[in-house]
């Protein structure tokens, strides 16, 4: 899930969601709920140094794109943990459709709870979703849910340029001002005790196919909407994919593959 868009919109509007359901509005069907692409998720998995895994989790996995193409390649069971119940229902739904419902167990959750329902876990995964409980936080809170050998692949927003534009600036400044460099997140990682063995980076089509695709005409037909948080959540969609076709190279996500030593 992006962190300016789909979970940070969830977290703001989850409260005050009255029988008018913004987040179903945007985002209702759509396989990916934030920048990603299976070839990228299969990519990076297959970089490890590992094929087989016995416990993998899918922290902060949305509606589940990424969760759908690591049960496919790895042939496994993945459980997929969210804190909001529509997302996992979609999941399923989807799961039981591309006839990979026995591989899937959703649980509604907290990610920051994982380490007391899973304390022996091969693969954690988690793709756009660990800022939730900060990047820094969430490495810390799971390794001692990781154990040893077993590895964390989390990818994060990041500036990609030194000096990025100030539009680009100024408005994750406002959504997200912890956004750090890459090599500054190398290090956390470092500091929270995991080896870290590669990273890789979302192109620009991870954005724009089957997310900003969708969601652009969706905010434009709703911009006028008879809501006024519906409206609001219009402006700050329209508003992120104006920053990125502006300024989008100097931003993007980056998958951290790690190992608990």
């Amino acid at each position: 899930m992006t962190a300016s868009v789909a979970s940070g919109i969830v977290a703001r509007h989850e409260e005050r969601m009255t029988d008018l359901d913004p987040i179903g509005l945007f985002f209702g069907g759509m396989e990916k709920l934030g920048p990603g692409r299976d070839a990228d998720t299969v990519q990076v998995l297959r970089s490890l140094p590992r094929e087989r895994f016995d416990v993998v989790v899918d922290a902060g996995c949305g509606a589940g794109r990424q969760t759908l193409a690591l049960a496919k390649a790895l042939g496994c069971r993945i459980d997929a943990v969210d804190s909001h119940q529509p997302f996992l229902d979609s999941l399923g739904r989807r799961a039981a459709q591309a006839g990979a419902a026995s591989l899937i167990h959703a649980r509604c959750m907290d990610m920051k709870d994982i380490p007391a329902v899973f304390p022996d876990i091969d693969l954690l995964w988690s793709e756009g979703a660990a800022y939730n409980i900060g990047f820094a936080n969430a490495l810390v809170c799971w390794r001692p849910a990781v154990r040893a050998g077993g590895f964390v692949v989390v990818s994060e927003l990041v500036w990609l340029q030194d000096d990025p534009p100030p539009m680009a600036r100024a408005f994750f400044q406002a959504c997200y001002p912890d956004m750090k460099p890459m090599a500054a997140n190398i290090a956390i990682a470092g500091d929270a005790g995991y080896r870290v063995l590669g990273t890789h980076t979302l192109p620009r089509e991870a954005w724009v196919e089957g997310y900003y695709a969708v969601l652009q005409p969706r905010a434009a037909a709703l911009a006028d909407h008879a809501d006024a948080s519906v409206r609001a959540l219009a402006q700050e969609i329209a508003k992120e994919i104006e920053v990125f076709s502006a300024c989008g190279g100097s931003y993007g996500y980056v998958f951290y593959v790690l190992e608990r030593p």
